[in-house]
């Protein structure tokens, strides 16, 4: 069966569950990413509660996810965007992302930014391809080494 979009609150089961899998990905890689106390985004950020979901059936497991993070009234911040490792290489970060802007749009953000750090190269490639141009240091991420919008009108 063909993947579906969904959104669900931030801190469902099936939200936590994904970002729950990112972090453990990306600890061996860059250590501590989320230390107690200082995550760059929480369930509650994510303001209205909105996180797209990319499932795959017949598991109706979520195999990808991110959420939109509010900057400002008009700009938005597209946050813990990852696709699990068995479902990656099927095009589902390019759709993620796709779903990600449209949900940004529906709630009258008119700009995306997002970071990823100096492993992600091939998120980098995505985000470029998408029409992502590079920016400075917007959030003082410690991890980031690339910092990118898009104008979304």
């Amino acid at each position: 069966m063909a993947p579906e979009v969904r959104r669900i609150p931030a801190d469902s089961p099936d939200a936590l569950r994904l970002v729950a899998d990112m972090v453990a990905e990306l600890v061996p890689v860059y250590g501590d990413v989320d230390e107690p106390g200082t995550p760059s985004a929480t369930p509650a950020d994510f303001s209205p509660p909105v996180l797209v979901h990319r499932h795959e059936r017949p598991a109706g497991r979520p195999v990808a996810g991110g959420g939109i993070k509010r900057l400002d009234a008009s700009t938005a911040e597209i946050k813990r965007m990852y696709v699990a490792p068995a479902a990656r290489s099927r095009g589902l970060a390019r759709l993620l992302l796709d779903a990600l802007e449209d949900a940004a749009r529906s709630l009258g953000y008119r700009v995306a930014r997002l970071d990823t750090a100096s492993r992600q190269r091939h998120a980098v490639a995505l985000y470029a391809s998408a029409g992502y141009v590079e920016v400075p240091d917007y959030n003082g991420n410690p991890y980031a080494t690339y910092w990118a919008e898009k104008i979304l009108a």
